[in-house]
């Protein structure tokens, strides 16, 4: 059972390196927002109207917290499966579909526009998630999990290789930049935009954060492991200002759940404790300085001394 810490600091904030004390606020704590999902992904902060979006996946459903009220309401349902979400430069939401096995645009009206769904005329996976570059084009990952089974998607044998895709934001060319990713699950840019991480959540013998360099703002080159996460599980992530990293962590060890923070030099230099694991993150409020974590069952936050990279 969860119980909100009443001490500060929250010592579920931990310093790892002493450099982590400059992103922490000590009179901050984390924040259960809401509880009651089967799997949370995917969260995405909308300042316009003062709301999160996240994805229940098995739930089939995206959901939505206020910030004004806390109250919590389905945003959509059918979502198809619905994992990543993000915003593109025009606010308008992104959105990965497992069971659509698409990636798609919803319009200011509500309408949808599919800005993915087959490459050289073969179905995609189930793309998984989804970042947007500030020239428009939407790069995304598309591993095979929502095809294994009919919990997070629907089965059907693959039709194309694991790969990470840019769409492109002048005319809607897909192109594939990367097939030789483990497993490619979550994805963010360095700030600069000349760095794209990515998940390899399929590497063994442990998972690892890939990083390639962006040549010409279209493709890849270089690509290395930037971090091996060694007994823990990322999953989804995003960047601040600063090239610091904000990796929802987990599996095994409970100690590991939660979200483990990296500087640009993928040294870990700090870890926010949660009660279960945490699969994707996204800074939002007023100042983008606020976290928000999805983690299995639910939604929190903590206020933190940095802000997001936009473009997450």
């Amino acid at each position: 059972m969860w119980e909100p810490t009443t001490r500060y600091p929250d010592p579920a904030v931990q310093v790892l390196d002493p450099s982590f004390n400059a992103l922490r606020l000590p009179l901050a704590s984390v924040e259960r927002l809401y509880t009651g999902c089967r799997w949370s992904e995917g969260p995405v902060y909308f300042g316009d109207g003062r709301y999160v979006l996240w994805s229940d996946i098995p739930n089939d459903r995206i959901l939505k917290w206020e910030e004004e009220t806390g109250a919590v309401s389905v945003f959509r349902k059918t979502s198809h499966n619905a994992n990543g979400n993000t915003r593109d430069r025009l606010g308008r939401l992104v959105t990965c579909e497992h069971r659509g096995r698409r990636v798609t645009r919803t319009e200011y009206d509500g309408t949808i526009t599919v800005l993915a769904d087959t490459y050289q005329g073969k179905k995609l996976n189930s793309p998984n998630d989804v970042v947007v570059k500030s020239d428009g084009s939407v790069w995304f990952t598309d591993p095979a999990f929502g095809l294994l089974g009919y919990y997070e998607g629907e089965m059907h044998p693959p039709e194309l290789p694991m790969c990470v895709y840019r769409v492109d934001g002048q005319n809607g060319e897909i192109t594939m930049v990367a097939d030789h990713v483990e497993g490619p699950n979550g994805l963010a840019f360095s700030p600069d935009e000349a760095i794209l991480y990515v998940v390899a959540s399929r590497a063994q013998p442990n998972r690892l954060i890939r990083a390639f360099d962006v040549v010409d703002g279209k493709k890849l080159t270089n690509n290395r492991v930037f971090i091996d996460a060694g007994s823990g599980s990322p999953d989804g992530f995003r960047v601040d200002i600063h090239g610091n990293l904000w990796c929802g962590w987990g599996m095994g060890d409970p100690a590991l759940d939660g979200v483990r923070i990296f500087n640009a030099s993928a040294q870990p230099i700090g870890h926010i404790g949660l009660p279960e694991r945490s699969a994707n993150l996204c800074f939002g409020g007023r100042w983008r300085n606020r976290l928000f974590m999805a983690a299995s069952h639910g939604l929190y936050a903590l206020y933190v001394n940095t802000q997001g990279a936009p473009g997450g």
